[in-house]
């Protein structure tokens, strides 16, 4: 469904000795989002700035028509079987379906093409397959492929603009870390019974491309009467050199299990130099963040980027999510809970960061290729420490809460 790891099968089409795959996805979803900064107990160089609520700035209904957390796709790949392996190759094509992609549209405006997947497969069943080009990750692949966003929008973007640019964040950085789109030479195994093992050399992120990034992971999938579920352990390490040297290092454990209708995912990832939560702005002057109420807009970047602060902060978070399918209507109901937090020094912050939503999400098969979906989604990002720059200091606990509405539909082909 999400062109994740090898060609995916939509309209196949016989061409000589190979069989060629097209599929894809278009989706565009309204948007509606508002957001409060709230300060609470700052200390401006000592002095107290006193304790209030939606002291800062407020951003009411920002409205906004794009894709969701799965970009509007189009893919192609063929497979064939020469010389006793079996050889493929996907490209995909992504794009968003709004005209300003960010933050602001204007008349003649345009969006952009991202080509996420170009590679090939060969391999045997006999002994595995190997890829080589570009890919999802394999760390943390699977958390946001059980993520029921996947059909939907979740939290929509960074900041207080609904506008998602050709994808929103599902629960990115609010429950896991993205996987992302990266360069790799990887392996996977054959399927013993149910259990496979991954693992890759990836591109590396945010280290001026001086050491190349290593992970893993392992999966069983297992079936018995009407239960079916996955459960699975990865791992990723890669070294950064630069102004700050040291190694994002993590692992994470998760599993999903489903009966009758029913769903259950729970994930749960920990480790060190793995996201972007607490990615401040360096250039911020603190007194006028002081002044103005500490705009929490001006202090957080966007989270749940791997390696996105080029700083070793504690990482840790995960999600559980539950939903049902309506017997007889097909429609799924779901919820979800999850956080992200990071600690350590970023710069001229100290402290830590943390991302926290919830979601409740209805996702109706009005064919089997197309989907109508209704969410909503309460996000709150929370940063607790200090802030030191120029002489000047600011203590305290700053936050940001949105709510986002969302309403649409998706279609695969």
């Amino acid at each position: 469904m999400a062109f994740a790891s090898s060609a995916q099968a939509g309209i196949t089409i016989p061409a000589g000795d190979w069989t060629v795959d097209i599929g894809g996805n278009v989706n565009a979803y309204y948007t509606n989002k508002s957001t409060d900064d709230i300060k609470a107990s700052a200390t401006y160089n000592g002095s107290s700035l006193g304790s209030a609520d939606e002291a800062g700035t407020g951003y009411d209904d920002r409205n906004t028509i794009g894709t969701g957390l799965l970009p509007a796709a189009f893919g192609i790949g063929a497979k064939t079987r020469q010389n006793d392996l079996d050889i493929a190759f996907q490209f995909s094509f992504f794009t968003g379906t709004s005209a300003g992609q960010s933050t602001g549209a204007a008349a003649g405006g345009n969006n952009t093409l991202n080509i996420r997947q170009a590679f090939l497969t060969f391999g045997d069943a006999s002994w595995g397959t190997i890829k080589a080009g570009r890919d999802l990750g394999i760390f943390g692949s699977d958390a946001i492929l059980s993520d029921m966003t996947l059909l939907g929008v979740g939290v929509s973007a960074g900041g207080a603009s609904a506008a998602g640019g050709s994808s929103t964040l599902g629960r990115i950085g609010s429950g896991y870390i993205y996987a992302d789109w990266k360069g790799q030479m990887s392996y996977v195994s054959p399927n013993w019974n149910g259990f496979q093992v991954a693992a890759g050399v990836m591109e590396g992120f945010n280290n001026g491309q001086q050491d190349m990034g290593y992970e893993a992971k392992a999966t069983y999938d297992f079936a018995a009467n009407d239960v079916t579920g996955r459960v699975w352990l990865g791992g990723l390490t890669q070294k950064t050199e630069g102004a700050t040297s040291y190694t994002s290092k993590g692992f994470d454990i998760g599993g999903k299990v489903s009966y009758q209708g029913f769903g259950l995912v729970g994930y749960y990832y920990d480790g060190e130099g793995l996201d972007s939560q607490a990615n401040l702005k360096s250039s911020l002057d603190i007194s006028t963040a002081a002044k103005a109420g500490a705009s929490f807009t001006s202090l957080v970047g966007t989270g749940g980027l791997f390696n996105g602060t080029g700083f070793k902060t504690d990482d840790s978070g995960g999600y559980v999510q539950a939903t049902f399918a309506v017997p007889g209507v097909g429609t799924k109901l779901g919820v979800s809970y999850g956080q992200s937090n990071s600690k350590g020094g970023v710069g001229i912050f100290t402290g830590e960061v943390q991302n926290e939503s919830y979601i409740v999400g209805a996702y109706h098969p009005l064919t089997k290729s197309l989907n109508l979906v209704a969410e909503y989604t309460n996000q709150e990002i929370t940063a607790k420490g200090t802030l030191a720059s120029g002489g000047n200091s600011l203590t305290g606990k700053l936050s940001r809460e949105s709510d986002t509405i969302s309403l649409g539909a998706i279609l695969f082909f």
